[in-house]
């Protein structure tokens, strides 16, 4: 790295690192228990028929907000990827 470079990178502000609002951070010794308890309900499910499913975190807007009612306008995050309108889902109502 040249020196210019390292006078640059020495002035820029340091960002400090945060876990975002409504959003779950779990580091290695909380995540082994995360694990422990997610494959105690996995193997009790099983053992009465259910199986899992893996539906998409985004979903098409129109399909969040016709189910949803009017608070969800509220609880979801929307934006538009071309001509596409779109959400991000925030629970499993919707696909279920």
């Amino acid at each position: 790295m040249s020196a210019a470079t390292a006078m640059r990178y020495a002035k820029m502000e340091r960002i400090k690192p945060r876990t975002l609002s409504g959003f779950m951070e779990l580091l290695p010794p909380r995540q082994a228990q995360m694990d422990a308890v997610m494959q105690v309900l996995r193997e009790t499910y099983a053992l009465y028929g259910f199986t899992s499913i893996d539906t998409p975190v985004i979903e098409a807007a129109e399909v969040l907000l016709a189910k949803g009612g009017g608070e969800t306008e509220k609880q979801i995050y929307r934006f538009t990827k071309g001509d596409s309108d779109l959400a991000l889902r925030f629970d499993l109502t919707v696909p279920l």
